[in-house]
């Protein structure tokens, strides 16, 4: 069984690799479910391990409907992956329906070329997973990383096995929510690959934090952040 850690970090990407696992999804803020890495990271980790490693494309955190400007980052994104040498893709673009956007994702996975391409947990969010999955079995997707439409694998495990059951060219891969309590009985239940990040808490810094930089005003999955214009003109003229 293909073991895959997702990984946030140059040191968890060694970690991973002293684990025993596979390849690495790597990314950044696994609090948000994950973002792009930075390129300085991704050529940092491809330097120190030798197993695969998959490069998330995700702009920003929050839904996966993105903008004409943020697909285009997203694409540049992945070209610059590759140069690197990352050995595969994962991401994925909804539609304002809450349906796979198959011209944006297809876009996504030409652009990756001959790189694994994994369509990410923006598949729990589809209204009809069987048909989505299918959907991107043709189109060639690899692998989909999924909980089942659920907030964690046990939740969706059902629906794990009936799209694994279906599954011919492309891998059902559950991730979210995988621990040493679970993890067992996704192997019984002859599923091919398995995605966790087996993450624990370790402290940086002993001294008290002075002043928060965490905003959940900014954590809203209908919506995303972008600076006004009008504020900023209003606030250049103030100053000017």
């Amino acid at each position: 069984m293909l073991v895959e850690v997702c990984t946030n970090s140059l040191e968890s990407a060694i970690n991973a690799e002293k684990g025993g696992a596979d390849r690495i999804e790597l990314c950044s803020e696994l609090g948000v479910g994950g973002i792009t890495p930075s390129f300085g990271l991704i050529e940092s980790v491809l330097q120190r391990i030798s197993i695969p490693v998959h490069v998330l494309i995700r702009p920003r955190s929050g839904n996966f409907t993105y903008s004409e400007m943020e697909f285009e980052v997203m694409l540049k994104d992945i070209e610059k992956s590759k140069e690197l040498g990352a050995a595969g893709i994962v991401t994925g673009v909804l539609d304002e329906n809450r349906e796979i956007d198959l011209i944006k994702t297809s876009a996504l996975y030409q652009a990756s070329g001959k790189l694994h391409f994994t369509f990410h947990r923006a598949f729990d969010w589809l209204k009809d997973q069987t048909e989505s999955f299918k959907k991107l079995q043709k189109l060639g997707v690899d692998a989909i990383l999924t909980s089942g439409g659920k907030n964690n694998v046990d939740q969706g495990f059902n629906t794990l096995k009936k799209l694994n059951q279906i599954a011919e060219n492309c891998q059902i891969m559950p991730g979210g929510g995988v621990n040493l309590q679970n993890i067992k009985k996704f192997k019984t239940a002859d599923f091919k690959a398995i995605h966790f990040s087996a993450s624990k808490f370790v402290e940086t810094t002993n001294y008290e934090i002075p002043v928060s930089m965490n905003s959940e005003k900014f954590l809203q999955e209908k919506m995303k952040t972008l600076s006004d214009v009008r504020i900023i003109e209003e606030m250049v003229q103030m100053l000017k």
